[in-house]
């Protein structure tokens, strides 16, 4: 199974909403644990990265760099 492409800055939407009603949270770490911020009420979460991709419903806005896909430098 692929390794879903992360970047700071991503918003997604979560499959469970947060106690304040709110399920879009921003991506504020990256590591082997995500850490994810409520939208709504500013809250910070960290959660394994396993859990947090099953957890995910939606990319709302990607995070920066992924626009435009990487292009390798050619040395002709």
């Amino acid at each position: 199974m692929p390794v879903l492409k992360i970047v700071l800055g991503d918003v997604v939407r979560m499959r469970k909403t947060h106690p304040c009603g709110s399920d879009q949270w921003e991506v504020v770490r990256l590591g082997a644990d995500i850490g994810i911020r409520c939208l709504k009420c500013g809250r910070r979460v960290l959660m394994p990265r396993v859990k947090f991709e099953r957890r995910i419903r939606a990319f709302i806005r990607r995070g920066q760099g992924m626009e435009a896909p990487e292009r390798p430098d050619n040395a002709d």
